[in-house]
């Protein structure tokens, strides 16, 4: 990782958790922002964790991406969880076979850039 990869990757992590401490549920209960702050350091710490030893510049820049996307939208919605996509259901092709892994292949790379670890964490 080059240095100004490095600083920053750690600039994004000292914004989450920035973000994580002055944040406000949208509803406006104490609860709920409790909960979202402690959703949004989990959920930081979690991913940044797992693709610590990543060395691949490309994967890091995708990395990158992903996590400016997803506080970006978050800030925007005031909602730190991930949006959900909408996508047709699995219920046309067979349930085995070339057309599931081919439909599967397309689910995947139709998946937005936000959501590109949320099923790997979640």
């Amino acid at each position: 990782m080059t240095q100004v990869t490095r600083q920053e990757v750690l600039g994004l992590y000292r914004r989450i958790f920035r973000i994580a401490k002055k944040w406000q549920s949208a509803s406006g209960q104490m609860e709920d922002s409790i909960k979202e702050k402690h959703y949004i350091i989990n959920e930081a710490r979690t991913l940044f964790q797992k693709n610590k030893d990543l060395t691949d510049p490309e994967l890091i820049k995708q990395c990158i991406e992903e996590c400016k996307a997803r506080v970006e939208i978050g800030l925007h919605y005031h909602i730190p969880y991930p949006r959900p996509i909408h996508l047709p259901p699995l219920g046309l092709a067979p349930q085995h076979g070339r057309a599931l892994r081919n439909q599967e292949k397309l689910r995947k790379l139709s998946k937005p850039v936000y959501l590109r670890s949320y099923d790997e964490v979640a």
